[in-house]
């Protein structure tokens, strides 16, 4: 169940990551998040209201409201590192975010057996391969690997967070939605300091409702990708399901292969193949 949860999450997150990423080339990244979140807490509120998840409320929640201050600042660097392109060089990086709910495990006591360990290393270098990184180049380039890395420690410390905020079923849909709000609320609160600055909150065409399908995806999706993650967390060891849950870049290479026909690397190959060969191990071991 935790490896079936876990690439759930990858294939959710690398939808998320690529539409957020196209998006973001022609809406505000603030805008981006707030709209996407927003709509996804307009979802999950029916189904907390009718599933009585309020009754699991709990001091766990404050790991929720932690989540959801951290997860803006990781979505908003990383649209804008893929806004900035190309998404090979934000994707692999992106990857580096898994040592934070690694780390958490460790410290957990947990201890991953030999297979499981050349798995997580064989996984995690397959896909930073399969990004196709590229660290040379024009200063825009070193803009998106410093957005990148401070997406990944918070896309890192999100999974960590949400892991812990819940135990059961309706009490995930609780803090998946106080999660979401706080989302709103964060990233609301930073778009309005935006505003007064003097930075737009829409396109110069006005609000973009042509892309509010394409918004209203993304957030679903990495609303979903958190559900999953925090269910694959707690059925098998978060060594794990961290690792699985980081494959999500060889998504977004294979999305942008097959809708912007980016053309795939031989290394993206290589690495795409040692990053399925990792997760077997990690199923294996």
């Amino acid at each position: 169940m935790t490896a079936l949860f876990a690439l759930a999450t990858s294939v959710l997150y690398g939808l998320a990551d690529f539409g957020g990423g196209l998006l973001t080339r022609r809406i505000p990244a603030l805008t981006v998040v707030v709209v996407s979140q927003l709509i996804s807490s307009v979802v999950l509120g029916p189904i907390v209201a009718t599933t009585g998840a309020w009754s699991e409320a709990g001091p766990q929640l404050w790991f929720a409201v932690a989540a959801g201050l951290v997860g803006p600042v990781a979505m908003i660097a990383f649209y804008q590192a893929l806004a900035l392109g190309p998404m090979g060089v934000v994707s692999p990086i992106g990857t580096l975010g898994v040592a934070v709910p690694v780390g958490v495990g460790l410290a957990l006591g947990e201890r991953p057996g030999l297979v499981a360990v050349g798995g997580i290393l064989i996984a995690v270098t397959g896909v930073m391969l399969a990004g196709g990184p590229q660290l040379k180049g024009a200063p825009v380039q070193r803009r998106a690997v410093i957005l990148a890395l401070v997406a990944a420690f918070g896309f890192g410390t999100v999974f960590a967070l949400i892991a812990e905020a819940s135990t059961t079923i309706p009490g995930l849909f609780l803090a998946l939605f106080v999660q979401r709000l706080t989302n709103v609320v964060a990233g609301g609160t930073a778009l309005w300091v935006s505003v007064r600055r003097g930075a737009p909150a829409l396109p110069d065409s006005g609000f973009p409702w042509a892309s509010l399908p394409a918004l209203a995806l993304v957030g679903l999706a990495d609303v979903s990708a958190n559900g999953t993650y925090s269910i694959a967390a707690q059925h098998g060891p978060v060594t794990v399901a961290a690792v699985l849950a980081s494959l999500y870049p060889v998504v977004t290479a294979l999305a942008a292969r097959g809708f912007l026909r980016e053309r795939l690397q031989g290394l993206q190959a290589v690495g795409a193949g040692l990053a399925l060969a990792g997760t077997v191990l990690l199923a294996a071991g």
